[in-house]
C-alpha cells in the first residue's frame, strides 16, 4: 500500500518539475503586482521628491514586481537637461525598472536621440497606457 503512494508522489513531484516553463510563467503572471507611473510634471522637485523617490523605492523594497515608468511630455524636457535625474534613471533600470516615453512628446521636443541614449524606450504611447488602465496595472500620475 505504502508504495503506490510512494509511485503517485514521485509521479507527482516529476510531473510539476518538467512542467513547461511558459504555462507556470502564465499563473505566476496573474499573481504579479504591476505598477505604471506616469510622470508628466515639469517640475523637478515633482520628479526628485515624489515620483523617483516613490517608484524606485517600490521596485526595491518589493511593494510592486513589475514597475514601469513613463516619461510623457514636460518631464522629457527636464529629464534630458538635469544630470542628477539621469543618474536616477539609470539606477532604477538598473534595478529592474522599465523605463519608456512618448515619441510623440520627443519628436515635438526634439529630444528623441537623447532619451534612447539613456536607455529609454521610445515608442507611441497611447495605446500601451490604455492597456494598463484596462488590465490589473496599477497606474500613479505624477
Amino acid at each position: 500500500m505504502k508504495s503506490k503512494y510512494y509511485l503517485v508522489i514521485v509521479f507527482i513531484t516529476l510531473l510539476v518539475a518538467y512542467l513547461p516553463s511558459h504555462i507556470i510563467a502564465q499563473d505566476s503572471d496573474k499573481s504579479r503586482s504591476k505598477l505604471a507611473v506616469l510622470w508628466t510634471s515639469g517640475d523637478p522637485d515633482v520628479a526628485h521628491r515624489v515620483a523617483f523617490m516613490y517608484t524606485h523605492t517600490a521596485k526595491k523594497v518589493g511593494w510592486f514586481d513589475d514597475v514601469t515608468l513613463i516619461v510623457w511630455g514636460p518631464s522629457q524636457r527636464i529629464l534630458v537637461g538635469d544630470k542628477d535625474l539621469k543618474a536616477k534613471i539609470k539606477a532604477m533600470q538598473e534595478d529592474g525598472i522599465i523605463v519608456e516615453a512618448c515619441i510623440a512628446c520627443a519628436l515635438s521636443y526634439g529630444i528623441v536621440e537623447e532619451l534612447k541614449a539613456l536607455g529609454i524606450s521610445v515608442r507611441p504611447m497611447g495605446q500601451p497606457l490604455t492597456e494598463y488602465l484596462k488590465s490589473d496595472w496599477h497606474v500613479l500620475t505624477f
